[in-house]
């Protein structure tokens, strides 16, 4: 994948992952749940391809605990596995590798006793 076509894919699932809504939505959005009992302060998806995390899709928002927001994709991204990674707002993060974002459409990640964990459907 060329740098112009991750940096362009990027800003579009920034611009519309912070909109609110999605005129088409793309094959791989989610709806990431936060019920690890912390705030996340930054959300990182990127595919299992590029050794990059990119940008925060979270921008300057932040996902309280029992919150959820759905991460929007371009219609036109064909990529299918991307890895995740958050970073909650003491700075300890976690990282999980290669979602099918084209067979699942909730991720909920969770935390106990310094365990970190995702479930998703």
């Amino acid at each position: 994948m060329n740098a112009l076509f991750k940096l362009a894919a990027r800003a579009a699932l920034v611009a519309v992952a912070m909109s609110g809504t999605a005129a088409v939505a793309g094959m791989q959005d989610f709806v990431l749940v936060n019920a690890t009992g912390y705030t996340i302060s930054e959300v990182y998806v990127s595919p299992v391809s590029t050794a990059d995390w990119e940008e925060d899709v979270m921008g300057r928002d932040v996902l309280g605990d029992g919150e959820n927001v759905t991460i929007h994709f371009s219609p036109q991204d064909r990529v299918c596995h991307y890895d995740l990674k958050v970073v909650w707002d003491d700075g300890d993060e976690a990282t999980w590798d290669d979602f099918d974002l084209c067979t699942l459409s909730v991720i909920t990640l969770h935390w106990d006793n310094g365990r970190t964990w995702a479930d998703y459907e």
